[in-house]
């Protein structure tokens, strides 16, 4: 395989349609000559003119100079990076055609590295496409390979009658046309309508990966319809009754809502497939509790899945206070499945787990390792499910032995899933969302304050700490680093400790040991400790109602989710709570915009939903999801944000496809994801 094809399958262009919809990123205009009196400073035009010098300057360093005239004016072509057969091509006497951006106006013209070739023959009648690429795959291979692709691909149409009238002022176009197009527009059309991708050309496209996007998640949501599932009901006096009699809180409307929803799903003979979101501090732990009790009073196990240590602890010390007193009597318990878990106590675990006396198994990605055997499992819950790959949450899903059998999955998220995104990426997810915080917490007070006001900040520190109040300090970084020259969580724990004499101040980091990341949190959960320096290792999962302060050092290189994540570690006690966002312009005078709208929006609103929804508009879906990693098919063409209409469309457009023309419904999917299908069954 050579080079330029290797590079080809790096950028995943595998299949002939994949090229056809590798879509260029801007195009240059080479369909006509300016004569250099004509041009405009800053102009990227194409002159055709004669070489009347060409040599190389050593001043200020080594460059080509090539002076050329075109009749109405001169220009220097400048080239820094040469070889010899550029300045051979460009003999003094040749006439060439160079392309290029035009600087200087009343000093003389110059272009630096234009491209440029022998003058003369036909000019080109289309726009010429610029593609993205990779080292080692020149543009001119690119464009010969997509061409090619183009060439061969089927793309046969496959809009039915029936949904072809997408929405839209103008006749939907083929999407054969739509692409030649796209590559090669034809120099008439405004640019404006191509980049902002408003033309009816991309229109076709947008509706096309939508619905397809849409047809794969209807498919996936159908198969899992036809699986079974163990049917869980909660038996009158049994446990799910015997928990919420034992519960030291009353449920919120919220929460009971939420419950019954999934009470109800779990009485069905299919695999319930629900997202449960709510934010931060809303009390899911609870109604995941419930879930689990569900199915243990049926006689089946449950899992509970948490990305990191310190929020599946948190869960697992929850669920032991509230079930292991009802499930001793039973001959039943909690078990707890960890990485750092020594080999004894882990095989000891493993084989609670596979005799079924661990009715609830509580861990990391450790639940999920081969030699984890379960008897029954027939509930998985998945916390801050973003975070886990595709992968991992089929081999939880894997863990079932009965065949032909699937459990039930409850997948849970303090990041909610603006309403647009729901409709998209979960369009095979039923969700349940708790919209409101148990009584008692305190909203938090957010203040976004510079970096230079740091002493003001260390007093109020020794203001809450007099109080019996306790503090977090969030840094972003473990370790100093060239590019990004932060203060450090180390640096900043001495300089705490020597500012707050007499005041206990812990530090927290990933790199760790874990027995050592145990001992810090229980000082500061047991109120020892009054300071708690940290990095995001505290993002989700630790509750500590006494904590009524968090500083967020370097807020500005915080993602708008994880600040507010963060910020929910306070304001969960009586106690008022405040939040300071600490920020740094580096060494320029202002914030970058991206950063400055995150910090906005932290100190306008507390409201989980209108965050994601921020998040979204700042962002983009891809990052937003996380989806990267968790193979959900991006959107490369479609916008959320924009077309909202075309994604109603593909959603009325998915079933009717589905159900009347499946063959077409089969190639439309496989064409736009390729093997990525896949990916949406979980």
């Amino acid at each position: 395989m050579t080079a330029p094809q290797k590079a080809l399958l790096k950028l995943g262009l595998a299949r002939d349609i994949d090229l056809a919809l590798h879509l260029p990123l801007r195009y240059e205009d080479e369909t006509r000559i300016v004569k250099l009196r004509d041009a405009r400073e800053g102009d990227h035009a194409q002159i055709e003119a004669t070489v009347t010098a060409c040599e190389v300057s050593y001043r200020p360093r080594r460059q080509l100079l090539v002076t050329v005239d075109d009749g109405s004016d001169t220009c220097v072509l400048r080239f820094f990076n040469f070889y010899p057969s550029q300045q051979k091509a460009l003999a003094v006497g040749t006439r060439v055609r160079a392309r290029g951006e035009l600087k200087g106006g009343f000093l003389g013209w110059t272009m630096m590295h234009p491209s440029f070739r022998p003058a003369g023959g036909d000019l080109p009648t289309a726009l010429t496409p610029v593609y993205s690429t990779v080292a080692g795959l020149p543009q001119a291979y690119l464009r010969r390979a997509v061409l090619g692709g183009l060439a061969r691909a089927d793309l046969s149409d496959t809009f039915v009658p029936e949904i072809a009238h997408q929405p839209g002022r103008h006749k939907p176009w083929l999407l054969r046309d739509a692409l030649q197009f796209l590559h090669h527009p034809t120099p008439d059309v405004p640019l404006a309508a191509l980049e902002d991708r408003s033309h009816p050309a991309w229109q076709r496209l947008k509706a096309e990966e939508l619905l397809a996007q849409q047809l794969s998640q209807l498919q996936s949501k159908r198969e899992r319809d036809r699986l079974k599932a163990p049917p869980l009901g909660a038996a009158p006096g049994g446990l799910h009754e015997q928990l919420l009699a034992v519960l030291p809180f009353a449920l919120t409307a919220a929460q009971r809502r939420v419950g019954e929803e999934i009470a109800r799903d779990l009485l069905r003979a299919v695999p319930m497939h629900r997202l449960l979101q709510g934010d931060v501090g809303s009390g899911k732990t609870v109604v995941a509790a419930l879930a689990a009790a569900i199915a243990i009073d049926t006689g089946w196990q449950c899992a509970l899945m948490a990305p990191t240590e310190i929020l599946a602890e948190q869960h697992f010390r929850k669920l032991i206070g509230w079930l292991e007193p009802l499930l001793a009597p039973r001959g039943l318990r909690v078990a707890w499945l960890t990485g750092s878990q020594k080999k004894k106590e882990r095989t000891a675990m493993a084989a609670l787990v596979q005799s079924g006396e661990a009715a609830l198994v509580v861990g990391t990605h450790a639940v999920i390792q081969d030699q984890v055997e379960f008897k029954n499992l027939a509930l998985a819950i998945i916390d801050e499910q973003h975070r886990f790959g595709v992968a991992q949450r089929l081999a939880l899903r894997g863990k079932m032995r009965e065949e032909g059998y699937e459990p039930h999955l409850l997948m849970m998220s303090a990041t909610p899933i603006p309403r647009t995104l729901a409709m998209s990426y979960y369009a095979d997810l039923d969700v349940s969302t708790i919209d409101e915080l148990p009584p008692g917490r305190t909203p938090v007070v957010t203040k976004v304050i510079s970096e230079q006001r740091r002493d003001d900040i260390i007093e109020r520190i020794r203001a809450q700490v007099a109080e019996g109040r306790q503090v977090y300090w969030v840094c972003p970084l473990i370790e100093e680093s060239e590019a990004l020259d932060l203060t450090n969580a180390t640096q900043t724990h001495e300089a705490l400790s020597a500012a707050l004499p007499g005041v206990m101040v812990g530090l927290l980091h990933s790199r760790m040991p874990q027995a050592e990341k145990k001992a810090v949190m229980s000082l500061f959960t047991s109120g020892q400790m009054g300071v708690l320096v940290s990095t995001t290792v505290i993002e989700v999962g630790v509750d500590v109602p006494n904590a009524s302060l968090m500083v967020i050092e370097h807020a500005e290189r915080f993602g708008l989710s994880q600040l507010h994540q963060l910020r929910g570690r306070v304001g969960r006690g009586a106690a008022a709570s405040a939040c300071v966002l600490l920020y740094s312009t580096g060494d320029g005078p202002r914030l970058g915009e991206t950063a400055r709208a995150r910090l906005k929006a932290m100190a306008e609103t507390n409201d989980g939903f209108e965050i994601a929804r921020r998040d979204l508009d700042i962002r983009g879906p891809g990052e937003f999801l996380g989806a990267r990693q968790s193979g959900a098919p991006l959107l490369r063409f479609a916008d959320l944000a924009t077309d909202s209409e075309l994604l109603e469309w593909a959603r009325h457009a998915a079933p009717l496809m589905l159900d009347r023309y499946p063959e077409k419904a089969r190639q439309h999917a496989e064409r736009w994801l390729g093997g990525k299908s896949e990916y949406l069954k979980a």
